[in-house]
């Protein structure tokens, strides 16, 4: 189990916007990602979107989602603390 600090918070806004959450204290409904890329692909094939309570992530969103998860280093890289 990984401690929150360790894990990325993504959030769905009160308008309905998901975005990533670097303070981990935005106000909205939250779900908490493992930095890997592999945990981010999976994520967005549908269990974040069940987590954060939307029917499907906006075009937009899942861009931004994306671009962050290319910023993640893969399973058989190190990741750092």
């Amino acid at each position: 189990m990984q401690s929150k600090r360790q894990l990325i918070r993504v959030i769905r806004m009160p308008d309905g916007r998901v975005q990533i959450d670097p303070s981990g204290k935005q106000n909205g409904r939250g779900a908490y990602i493992h930095q890997q890329r592999s945990c981010w692909e999976k994520a967005l094939k549908g269990p974040l979107s069940h987590a954060l309570r939307v029917e499907q992530l906006a075009d937009e969103d899942r861009a931004t989602l994306r671009a962050y998860m290319a910023t993640c280093p893969n399973d058989m890289d190190e990741v750092v603390a």
